[in-house]
């Protein structure tokens, strides 16, 4: 799949004020300062279109971007079929130097959106791959459990690491949620410099925006 277009679209402070539910959606989100606004860029190919920050807690409200892409049928290998669809940044959870009534605030505005957007096909829940598991993040997916929310798992700066130990923290992730979870979500294994895992996810997103539109 290439991304023809990928423009910044609105910031909304509730689930309720984005724009209409009428294309897929995929939402990416994480813990602060995970590298998820260097990943959209990534992907998308455009280093200025999701704002990237030093300081934890830059993103503070639900921000669409509208993405037109192109991906060869599976069925017809000589068709090339166009697909629209929303790529969503979500504030990032956990540390951030805000009030605990903005980070209160944060939160249920992040769940009713995981909750109630009713075009939201999937969440691509960042990981940073140069530590060992992080009980906030493990505590997040639960969440995503309980809400019955569709989510990939995407490994990040994978290049800022030795890669066994890469491989140790992956492993050792999967490990801890197989504790709690009959059966483990996709995962990549990314970076946004060396541009790694960047044709895994737009595959998968191609994949699923095909099924969507042949629903």
């Amino acid at each position: 799949m290439q991304i023809k277009k990928a423009v910044y679209l609105i910031s909304s402070p509730d689930f309720e004020k984005c724009p209409v539910a009428d294309k897929p959606e995929y939402a990416f989100i994480g813990r602060s300062n995970v590298g998820k606004s260097s990943l959209i860029n990534m992907l998308c190919n455009n280093d200025k279109l999701a704002k990237t920050s030093a300081s934890p807690g830059k993103t503070q409200m639900i921000n669409h971007f509208d993405i037109v892409s192109t991906a060869v049928s599976e069925e017809n290998k000589k068709q090339e079929n166009v697909y629209h669809w929303y790529l969503v940044d979500l504030p990032g959870y956990g540390f951030a130097k805000v009030s605990m009534r903005s980070r209160n605030r944060w939160e249920q505005m992040i769940e009713n959106y995981l909750r109630k957007r009713e075009n939201l096909v999937q969440v691509f829940v960042l990981i940073d791959a140069r530590h060992s598991p992080q009980k906030i993040d493990l505590e997040f997916l639960e969440n995503l459990k309980k809400w019955d929310v569709p989510f990939s798992l995407v490994f990040t700066k994978s290049d800022k690491e030795n890669q066994r130990i890469v491989s140790k923290n992956v492993k050792s992730f999967l490990e801890a949620m197989k504790k709690t979870w009959q059966f483990l979500p996709r995962h990549f294994v990314t970076s946004a410099v060396k541009k790694s895992g960047k044709d895994k996810i737009l595959n998968f997103i191609a994949e699923t925006n095909e099924e969507n539109t042949s629903k």
